[in-house]
C-alpha cells in the first residue's frame, strides 16, 4: 500500500493535469466556433465551383483539346497522395484516422503495381507515415507558424502540386483530410483532384450555356483555381475537425482525471484511517501493558 505522502503528491499532480486539460478544452471550444464558421462558409463556394467545372467538363470530356488537368496524362501509373493532418497532437484519433486511410490507399496502390508519392501537410502525418513510407515521401508543407488558415496557404500548396504535375512527376493526385460533421464526428475523406472528376449529377447532361471564349480556354484557367479551392476547403475542414477532436479529447481527459482524483482520495482516506487506527491500537496496547 502506498504511503500517505505518495498518495497526496499523486492527487496534487492529477489535479494540476486536470487544470491543464480543462484549459485546453476551453481554448479548443473557442477556436472551434471560428473554424466551424469558416468551414461551413466555404462549402457553398466549393460546391458551386465544382458544379461549374462539372458542367464545363461534360462539354469537353473526351475532346482532344481538353485541358490536361481534366483529361489526365493518359496513364495512372504514378499517384501523389496529399495527406493533411495537424501540426500538434492531443486531439484524440484525428491524425491517426487520416493517416490510416492514406496508408490503406497507398498499400492498395502499391499492391496493384502503382508508384506512390506522398506530400504531407502537417507534422503529425509526416511523423506517422515516415515509419512505413519514408521512401515515398517527396515533400512536406509546414504550417506550424500559421495562426489562421488563409487562401494564400492553399494557393501555395496548389502551386506546388501543379508544378509537380507539369513536370510529369505524377498522373493522379488525391487529398486526404477529415471532413467536419460535428464536435464528436469527423469523417476521414479521400478526394481525387487531378485529373478533375465530373460529378455524377452532371455526367449525363450537357451545358445550357454558350461560353466565350471556348469551354477549353475557360477550363484551362478555372481548373487550377478549382484545385486551390478544394485544397483550401480541405484545410478549413481539417482545422474545424482538429479543434472538435481536441475539445472532445480534453473533455474526456478532464473527466478521467476527476474520476482518478476521486479514487485516489478514497484510497488516501482509507490509508489515513488505517494509520490512525494502528497508532491507537499501539497506544492502547502500551497502556494495558503498564
Amino acid at each position: 500500500m502506498p504511503n500517505l505522502k505518495d498518495l497526496k503528491n499523486r492527487i496534487s499532480s492529477v489535479k494540476s493535469t486536470r487544470k491543464i486539460t480543462k484549459a485546453m478544452q476551453m481554448v479548443a471550444a473557442a477556436k472551434l466556433r471560428r473554424a466551424q464558421e469558416a468551414a461551413e462558409a466555404a462549402r457553398p463556394y466549393a460546391d458551386r465551383m465544382e458544379a461549374v467545372v462539372g458542367g464545363l467538363a461534360v462539354s469537353v470530356a473526351g475532346s482532344e483539346t481538353a485541358p490536361k488537368l481534366l483529361a489526365g496524362t493518359g496513364d495512372t501509373k504514378t499517384h501523389l497522395l496529399v495527406v493533411m493532418t495537424a501540426e500538434r497532437g492531443l486531439c484524440g484519433g484525428f491524425n491517426s484516422s487520416i493517416v490510416k486511410l492514406a496508408r490503406i490507399h497507398a498499400r492498395r496502390l502499391i499492391a496493384d503495381g502503382k508508384t506512390v508519392k506522398i506530400l504531407t501537410v502537417g507534422k503529425k502525418g509526416r511523423d506517422q507515415l515516415r515509419r512505413d513510407f519514408s521512401a515515398h515521401l517527396v515533400g512536406h508543407v509546414d504550417l506550424s507558424d500559421v495562426k489562421r488558415i488563409g487562401y494564400a496557404n492553399a494557393a501555395a500548396i496548389a502551386q506546388d502540386v501543379l508544378g509537380r504535375f507539369d513536370d510529369g512527376e505524377f498522373d493522379v493526385a488525391s487529398l486526404f483530410y477529415s471532413r467536419f460533421e460535428s464536435v464528436i464526428s469527423q469523417t476521414p475523406t479521400a478526394q481525387q483532384v487531378i485529373p478533375a472528376t465530373i460529378p455524377e449529377a452532371d455526367a449525363g447532361t450537357s451545358t445550357l450555356y454558350e461560353y466565350e471564349p471556348s469551354e477549353e480556354d475557360i477550363l484551362a484557367d478555372l481548373l487550377p483555381r478549382s484545385i486551390a479551392t478544394q485544397i483550401f476547403t480541405a484545410l478549413l475542414e481539417n482545422a474545424a475537425s482538429e479543434q472538435g477532436a481536441r475539445m472532445s479529447a480534453m473533455d474526456n481527459a478532464t473527466r478521467n482525471a476527476g474520476d482518478m482524483i476521486d479514487r485516489l482520495t478514497v484510497e488516501y482516506n482509507r490509508s489515513r484511517q488505517a494509520a490512525i487506527t494502528k497508532e491507537l491500537i499501539e497506544i492502547i496496547s502500551g497502556a494495558e501493558a503498564l
